[in-house]
């Protein structure tokens, strides 16, 4: 068990948005899977019944609204502690798999940066590239952390690998420097 805060109440969206232009649909379900909502079924969605949420859940239902759809905003919570459990096991669930696709991207990120080492690609445009994807990677984690309100087990994990890609990048960055203020051979 996390030592975050639980919670047995939860918020369970019911959203009706019409089927063309489905632009509408695609934007309301790409803001609730940003915030991280479980979806339970066709139009059905939950999240914690927690601040964090809230805005995200208010564009989600203004973007229903603007497309002429529907949306009902429901307080929910289980018929007993077995219910709030499985929600909270549900939603953790899926901040895991949140997690382990970031972990890879890390592992990604720092195969990326041993290919241009080993291939000695010191390059001020290469740095500026790799520090990109690092400001990505910790963007990511600070997005996830917010809504990981339960402590999926995976979280500690993924805070040690952005450490270690950060360091990886800062070796990296010293080898780019190095290279760029090497003298040529024959100058002193």
């Amino acid at each position: 068990m996390s030592s975050k805060q639980p919670t047995g109440q939860w918020l369970v969206l019911v959203v009706k948005v019409p089927a063309e232009p489905s632009r509408h649909r695609v934007a309301v379900w790409r803001e609730l899977r940003k915030i991280g909502a479980l979806s339970l079924g066709q139009g059905v969605w939950a999240v914690p019944d927690v601040p964090v949420f809230a805005d995200g859940v208010g564009r989600a239902i203004a973007l229903t609204e603007q497309a002429g759809g529907q949306a009902v905003a429901l307080n929910a919570s289980g018929r007993g502690p077995e219910d709030a459990a499985r929600f909270q096991a549900m939603f953790t669930a899926a901040r895991s798999a949140d997690w382990a696709e970031f972990l890879a991207d890390c592992g990604k990120f720092e195969a990326e940066l041993a290919k241009e080492i080993r291939i000695a690609k010191f390059t001020l445009a290469e740095l500026e590239e790799e520090e990109q994807s690092l400001e990505r990677l910790r963007r990511w984690h600070r997005d996830l952390t917010v809504r990981d309100v339960f402590g999926a087990p995976e979280a500690a994990e993924a805070g040690e690998r952005l450490k270690q890609s950060t360091a990886a990048c800062e070796d990296y960055a010293e080898r780019v420097f190095a290279a760029l203020h090497q003298a040529p051979e024959g100058q002193q």
